[in-house]
């Protein structure tokens, strides 16, 4: 049971995302300044990851909101201002991740 959960999709995605992070910083640190080296290519992948995040983010508040105003409906009107409110912070968190991403 324990080989299985150490070979899962999520663990090993996890650990090769690990690895090639570490791989392109040790390339990139090793570029001569007139060059052109990696790190130009470190905000559009790190402008990706942002956006995936916050994509999963809001997927799954939605999913918790609306299960749980399935669940009960009697406070769906609460449950869906408190996920349009949490939907706005992480879009506006996002969309500060974005620009700081974006900025050299």
């Amino acid at each position: 049971m324990m080989i299985r959960s150490i070979l899962s999709v999520r663990t090993v995605s996890m650990f090769a995302a690990v690895a090639l992070t570490l791989a392109l910083a040790n390339v990139a640190s090793a570029q001569e300044a007139t060059g052109h080296s990696l790190v130009n290519l470190s905000a559009a992948f790190s402008v990706g990851l942002v956006v995936i995040g916050a994509a999963l983010g809001i997927s799954r508040l939605a999913a918790s909101a609306y299960e749980s105003m399935a669940r009960q409906p009697e406070v769906s009107g609460s449950i869906q201002t408190a996920m349009i409110i949490a939907a706005a912070l992480i879009e506006g968190f996002t969309f500060y991740a974005l620009f700081i991403c974006s900025t050299k």
